[in-house]
């Protein structure tokens, strides 16, 4: 049996970002040039699913490098509710594989009207989305068939960064990124791992996805991807939260994915991530920082920057989850219900 499309368009990643850094060169230079000219006072993301998982990573990555306050736009405030909220003087960023789903680029539409300065990242130049935006960040995946993105999830996580690399004179973010492909190259020699790491994981009915910081985004996404290829109850939290309420979990044996960091939220996650396994936590770390239990690490080459280390750690969990899928007996490319695009109004 081939293995499964999941597995090979991940596998693909390190040529993608390749790509997209050569070919988005001039817009990234037209983004920036537009974002010192018209100093937007905040921003807003628009996106569903996994676009939107890539939207909470750049939340903390526009929040800590420009100091811009960054929400996350409900597309039904507009398009069912009919309310245009005041978004003149804002930064919208829209992202979406498909730049097909109505809401959003009605969303941004509305937004580019009143003034916005809006940019898509979508992978479908031609689509819908790419139109109503004033500027577009191409994604660069090519074709991806899988259900379950990977490959554009991925992209979506590195397409703006050229941008914030220009703004800030950031010459070691741009380094990282020129690195990137190499580094990912590296992550996926880890995928004999990743299988070991997921095959204890066969049974479990439901698990919790644990990050902070640049790295609760990639929890987000690691919880979609399992309901979606798995069929299993994940949900995701901050692990500054998780202690608020949720820990109970931990008590009926509930497993946690722990995501490490080498950023400034690190040390106080792996904190975290120790308490948790002192008081009988099932804990698996995955990322780039060190894990509180070497022997229940998954442990993903560094990237050079904080905020190019998700990408890292989000293409090792793919490996991680599409093995688990196919040890449970399942074919990730084929999750019941689903298809490859969702159109919401």
């Amino acid at each position: 049996m081939n293995d499964p499309l999941m597995l090979q368009e991940a596998r693909e990643t390190p040529q993608v970002v390749a790509q997209q850094l050569e070919r988005n060169r001039d817009a990234v230079r037209q983004v920036a040039q537009a974002i010192r000219e018209r100093q937007p006072a905040f921003g807003v993301t628009v996106a569903r699913g996994s676009s939107d998982h890539a939207c909470t990573v750049l939340k903390y990555a526009l929040e800590t490098r420009l100091g811009l306050s960054v929400a996350s736009a409900h597309p039904s405030v507009y398009t069912l509710y009919g309310s245009a909220p005041r978004l003149n003087n804002a930064l919208v960023v829209a992202v979406s594989q498909s730049g097909a789903s109505p809401d959003v680029v009605e969303t941004v539409r509305m937004a580019r009207e009143q003034g916005a300065l809006t940019v898509a990242l979508v992978n479908m130049q031609g689509s819908d989305l790419g139109e109503a935006a004033e500027f577009v960040l191409p994604l660069q995946a090519g074709d991806e068939r899988a259900v379950a993105a990977t490959k554009s999830f991925l992209a979506s996580l590195t397409a703006f960064l050229p941008v914030l690399a220009e703004l800030t004179a950031d010459s070691e973010l741009q380094r990282s990124l020129e690195t990137l492909p190499q580094a990912l190259t590296r992550t996926l020699a880890l995928e004999g791992e990743a299988r070991d790491r997921a095959e204890p994981y066969r049974y479990a009915d439901s698990l919790i996805a644990l990050g902070r910081g640049l790295h609760y985004g990639v929890a987000q996404e690691a919880a979609l991807k399992l309901k979606e290829t798995s069929g299993i109850h994940a949900e995701a939290y901050s692990a500054a939260e998780f202690s608020h309420g949720p820990k109970r979990l931990i008590s009926e044996g509930v497993p946690l994915l722990a995501f490490t960091s080498r950023d400034a939220a690190g040390e106080s996650a792996k904190a975290a991530y120790q308490s948790l396994l002192n008081e009988g936590a099932d804990l698996l770390a995955l990322g780039t920082g060190t894990g509180p239990d070497a022997g229940r690490t998954l442990l993903v080459p560094a990237t050079g920057h904080p905020l190019t280390d998700p990408v890292s750690a989000a293409l090792a969990f793919y490996l991680f989850a599409a093995h688990l899928s196919l040890g449970r007996g399942l074919n990730p490319d084929e999750p019941p219900l689903l298809s490859k695009v969702t159109k919401t109004r």
